[in-house]
C-alpha cells in the first residue's frame, strides 16, 4: 500500500479554485504539478498550492513519475487526447464534464481506460453531498412511492451580462455552452438518482446573448446560454412511465438555484444545492425539512454545492488509489460519462431538427 498520492492538474480555472484546495485538504495527497496554457497562471497556481512543478506543456505533468492522478479541467475539446495520454502513462484520471465532444470520443476514452485498470472518473461531485445520498436512499426505500415525474431547475445570472468577455464558454469548437457545462450535471443527477436510462429527448437550446466583447471588437457567441428539455425514462425499480423536465439558464436571476424535484405516487421530494432535503406526503399542505450533514466548503468562494461536493469526493479518490481499489462507490465512471454524452448529443440533434430523439437501449 502506497503512503501518499501525487496529484497533477491540467488547467487553472476550476482546478485552482476548487480541486487544488480539495486535494490540499486531504492528509495523504501531494500537489505535485500544475499545467496551464498560460505559464503565468500555472506559476501562480503553483505558488498558491506549494506545487514543486509548473508548466505550459501538459505532457510534462503527465510524464512525471511522482504524479499518480491527473485531473483534467480544460475545455472539453481537449479531454480525449489528455485522458488517453494520461492513461497510457499509467495514471489515474479525473476528467471534468462534459466528458468529451461527442459519444464517439467518449466511447474511445472508455476503451482506453479499460485497457489500464486505472481509475477513470468524471467529476460529478454533487453525488457526494450527504444530502443527495440520503435523498437517493429515501427515494429507493419508497419514501414517496413510484416516481411519476422529475424536474431539474438551474439558474445563474452571470452570463446574462452582455459585457462579459468572449471565452471558451462561447466557443462551439471548444465545447462551451450551458448544455455541456450544466446539462451534463443535470443528466447525471437524473441517471444516478433514478437508476433508469433516458429513452427520449426533446430539447430547445437558445443563445440569448448573441455577441460578446473580444479583443478590440465583438465576436459572435456560438453556444447556448439556456437549455430546456423534455425527457422520458425507462421503467425501473422506482420509475414507471416517468417523465422529466429540465430548465437550465445562465441568464436568469437574481438568485442562484440548483434544485431537483421528484413527484411520486405518495408525495413529493426536493433537493436543493447544498443537499438540503424537503419532503411532503400526499395530503400534506407544506414541506418538512429533513436533517442532513454538510461537508466542509472552501473559503473565499460561493458555496454552490460543487465546492463542498468536491471536498467530500477528493478524499474518496485518494483513499481508493492508496488502497489499490479500482472503483469508488457513487463515483461517476467513464462508462457513466458515455451515458450522459448520449443524452447531450441527442439534445443537440433535437434542437437542430425540432424533433424528439429516441435513444436505444
Amino acid at each position: 500500500m502506497r503512503e501518499s498520492v501525487g496529484v497533477g492538474f491540467i488547467g487553472t480555472g476550476f482546478a485552482r479554485r476548487v480541486q487544488v484546495p480539495g486535494f490540499h485538504a486531504c492528509e495523504n495527497a501531494r500537489i505535485v504539478s500544475i499545467a496551464s496554457g498560460s505559464l503565468e497562471n500555472a506559476r501562480a497556481a503553483a505558488d498558491e498550492s506549494g506545487a514543486e512543478h509548473f508548466t505550459d506543456n501538459w505532457r510534462e505533468t503527465i510524464e512525471r513519475s511522482d504524479v499518480d492522478l491527473v485531473c483534467i479541467t480544460t475545455p472539453p475539446n481537449l479531454h480525449r487526447e489528455m485522458a488517453e495520454a494520461a492513461l497510457a502513462a499509467g495514471k489515474h484520471v479525473l476528467a471534468e464534464k462534459p466528458m468529451a465532444m461527442n459519444v464517439a470520443e467518449a466511447e474511445a476514452m472508455v476503451v482506453a481506460a479499460r485497457a489500464t485498470g486505472k481509475l477513470a472518473l468524471i467529476d460529478h461531485e454533487l453525488r457526494f453531498l450527504p444530502g443527495r445520498q440520503k435523498a437517493k436512499a429515501m427515494l429507493h426505500s419508497g419514501a414517496i412511492g413510484n416516481i411519476r415525474h422529475a424536474k431539474y431547475t438551474f439558474k445563474a445570472p452571470h452570463r446574462g451580462d452582455p459585457t462579459q468577455k468572449w471565452d471558451w464558454w462561447s466557443s462551439e469548437h471548444a465545447g462551451g455552452g450551458a448544455l455541456g457545462a450544466i446539462g451534463s450535471h443535470v443528466i447525471d443527477s437524473f441517471l444516478w438518482f433514478l437508476e433508469a436510462d433516458i429513452t427520449s429527448v426533446d430539447a430547445q437550446l437558445q443563445t440569448h446573448i448573441k455577441e460578446r466583447p473580444f479583443e478590440s471588437g465583438v465576436r459572435a457567441v456560438e453556444t447556448d446560454d439556456q437549455v430546456n428539455m423534455l425527457l422520458r425514462f425507462r421503467d425501473g425499480e422506482i420509475t414507471n412511465d416517468t417523465t422529466g423536465l429540465v430548465s437550465v439558464s445562465m441568464i436568469e436571476g437574481p438568485e442562484y438555484v440548483n434544485c431537483i424535484e421528484f413527484v411520486g405516487s405518495e408525495g413529493w421530494l426536493k433537493v436543493e444545492h447544498r443537499g438540503d432535503i424537503y419532503i411532503a406526503k400526499r395530503g400534506e399542505a407544506g414541506w418538512t425539512e429533513i436533517e442532513v450533514e454538510y461537508p466542509p466548503s472552501i473559503d473565499g468562494i460561493f458555496e454552490s454545492g460543487f465546492p463542498s461536493g468536491f471536498m467530500a469526493f477528493a478524499p474518496k479518490i485518494v483513499y481508493a488509489i492508496i488502497s489499490g481499489d479500482n472503483a469508488i462507490e457513487n463515483a461517476a465512471t467513464f462508462e457513466d460519462g458515455v451515458k450522459v454524452q448520449r443524452v447531450l448529443d441527442a439534445a443537440r440533434r433535437s434542437s437542430e431538427t425540432g424533433e424528439r430523439i429516441l435513444l436505444s437501449a
